[in-house]
């Protein structure tokens, strides 16, 4: 039943809302209001499956906020005349703002959303949101200079410009979705309907409104022109994986399918790493298949009485050992695919679950027309391998995310099952190049943090009875390099040197521990420099060794290759006639980028030398995305 009164009163409840928050992010208010209207149109397009939702607004009001956005084109910040200067003024400070800062300013003050939530719809963890939450406010404070207490105020007093607009009927507005849906329908043989998610935007253009809408008059006085849309691409589920086809991911596995559903139900996030529930909010259809490895293993238990009291007994089950997640969206063209490609690789490349390390980045040719692979493993409770393999076909986005028990599948494994799922896309309306045998290439990691150049928390490996994950300081300038030994002293803020930051590394949940921890500094400098630097650290590390004065030096690595060096120690140093400190430290170099690694166990907290070395190689893959590096 399509339920046209409860439709109506959500369309009455909720539109002024979404305006206010829409126009707030936009200054734009021809845009806004086009937006939230289109939304609810494909709100009803969609109301079969909305309608059942806990959230009805939540599913509206992204869709609301990207087109108002997109729309939102003609200047950086758009200006309706005659603006009341307070509200004038309250629209430059929140132009003013980043876009992550003004999003959650909004949301937290105008929208009934709690944190979390808010958090979610940004796509950052709680953590970042209430940073973007306490910047944003602070900056938008002092720009309008107000205390904090009358920002609500302000963005409530941005009600003004929108009183005198109209709201078409309801019943437009679900004559719009029905032909909307009319068209986008796509009739398969056999009668089956491919699942569409939400359609993109409405194309607008100057001139009279349609004859499906009434004439509304706006505060500008301007009218748009809506013309149906030829029928998007649509998705079909028999353009997915099928379970004979994921032997190569364990063949003494038995592969079943779980699910096949368009993830438009609970949080969306159904695969490590994920942010958000789509990477283009806006796309025309999203697909999501899930499969469950299983292995009869023989589980051995001790019966509880009677004449076989005290003996083993066995007994087969079946144990999930791997599951396989196909995700597959699709947007309304290349442009936006290409953009979606780019937020799901930030996604993953950037992973902030915690207690999850990047091993390997590998670049895939031959597989679409962009292809990538990452290699993860998780150290949380339950450990486990996880390969990300994410390509881009015409207007799909294609991943394949497999998690493991133990090791993940090698780079060659996950690109050959990516190249499987984009030919079983190959063809399809929307797809672009299909998929040859796959070649992959170890690259460096993508550029994550701030920084870029710097560590992150997913670069770092497990470290024994550590409890909860690794947690980074902010970077801040080095006048203090906590990454130096009483060997080598060395000092990062001499002049000359660029972009010279540190942070340090902990596990904040260990409170009892005093001075484990691996910090970094890094800066650059002209090359002859930065080689001569280099060189210092290693004499003088050399120099300490041999003096024998209660410190002793082993080097464990030593390579340069090009305008790339890297060296690494375990220093034993003497701190008491009874007690020496155990000290892992590495200096590297990338043309004018230098960085010193220091880390110290404590406590039975420590990490081994091959994680340490990786670490290292790490810390030196990055160094050529500090800024004054190239």
């Amino acid at each position: 039943m399509r339920s046209p009164d409860a439709f109506d009163a959500f369309y009455a409840g909720s539109r002024d809302r979404l305006l206010l928050e829409t126009y707030a992010l936009t200054g734009d208010v021809p845009a806004s209001r086009t937006a939230v209207r289109d939304a609810f149109a494909v709100a009803w397009q969609r109301w079969r499956t909305v309608s059942r939702l806990d959230d009805q607004e939540g599913w509206v009001r992204p869709l609301a906020h990207g087109r108002a956005q997109r729309r939102h084109t003609v200047r950086p910040w758009h200006r309706e005349k005659g603006l009341d200067d307070e509200v004038a003024a309250t629209l430059d400070a929140l132009s003013d703002l980043g876009t992550l800062e003004r999003k959650a300013l909004v949301l937290t003050t105008l929208s009934p959303l709690p944190l979390d939530e808010i958090a979610r719809t940004l796509g950052v963890p709680r953590r970042e949101a209430e940073r973007a939450l306490q910047s944003g406010t602070s900056r938008f404070s002092v720009a309008r200079g107000v205390p904090s207490t009358h920002v609500r105020r302000l963005l409530e007093d941005l009600r003004g410009p929108l009183e005198g607009e109209r709201w078409p009927r309801a019943t437009i507005v679900r004559r719009q979705g029905t032909a909307r849906r009319r068209t986008h329908t796509v009739v398969g043989v056999g009668g089956a309907v491919a699942a569409l998610l939400v359609s993109g935007t409405v194309v607008a253009s100057g001139g009279a409104e349609p004859s499906t809408l009434e004439r509304e008059p706006t505060t500008t006085g301007i009218t748009t022109s809506e013309v149906e849309e030829a029928a998007p691409p649509a998705l079909d589920e028999a353009s997915l994986l099928e379970a004979d086809q994921l032997d190569r991911y364990g063949r003494r596995l038995s592969w079943s399918e779980e699910s096949t559903t368009t993830n438009l139900e609970g949080d969306g996030l159904v695969v490590p790493c994920q942010l958000e529930r789509f990477a283009d909010p806006a796309g025309t259809g999203a697909l999501v298949r899930t499969f469950e490895g299983s292995e009869r293993v023989v589980r051995t238990t001790k019966s509880e009485g009677g004449r076989a009291r005290g003996k083993a007994r066995q007994r087969r089950v079946e144990q999930v050992q791997s599951t396989v997640t196909e995700v597959v969206e699709l947007s309304a063209d290349t442009e936006r695919a290409a953009a979606a490609w780019d937020t799901a690789l930030r996604w993953y490349a950037g992973c902030q679950d915690p207690r999850t390390q990047l091993l390997a980045t590998h670049r895939v040719a031959r597989v679409g027309d962009e292809a990538v692979v990452l290699s993860l493993r998780s150290w949380a409770r339950q450990p486990s391998g996880i390969s990300i393999a994410l390509a881009r076909t015409g207007q799909a986005v294609v991943t394949t995310v497999v998690q493991s028990r133990g090791a993940a599948p090698d780079a060659r494994t996950a690109a050959t099952g990516l190249a499987a799922s984009v030919n079983a896309l190959c063809g399809s309306p929307g797809t672009g190049t299909c998929a040859g045998p796959p070649r992959t290439a170890p690259v460096p990691p993508y550029p994550v943090g701030r920084p870029a150049g710097m560590l992150a928390e997913l670069d770092l490996p497990p470290v024994t009875r550590a409890v909860g994950p690794w947690v980074g300081t902010d970077p801040e300038p080095a006048r203090t390099n906590f990454a130096s030994t009483r060997c080598d002293n060395t000092r990062f803020d001499a002049k000359g040197l660029a972009h010279n930051m540190t942070r340090t590394f902990l596990f904040p949940a260990n409170r009892k521990v005093d001075t484990f921890g691996l910090t970094q500094t890094v800066a650059t400098m002209p090359e002859k420099r930065a080689r001569q630097f280099v060189g210092e650290v290693r004499d003088r590390i050399r120099r300490c060794g041999q003096a024998n004065l209660g410190t002793s030096v082993e080097a464990i690595v030593q390579r340069t290759r090009g305008d790339r060096e890297i060296t690494v120690w375990d220093l034993d140093i003497e701190i008491s006639d009874s007690r020496s400190v155990e000290f892992l430290m590495a200096i590297m170099r990338d043309g004018k980028a230098v960085s010193q690694l220091g880390f110290t166990p404590d406590d039975g907290m420590t990490m081994t030398r091959a994680d340490f070395i990786a670490v290292a190689d790490r810390a030196l893959d990055r160094l050529s995305d500090l800024p004054s590096a190239g």
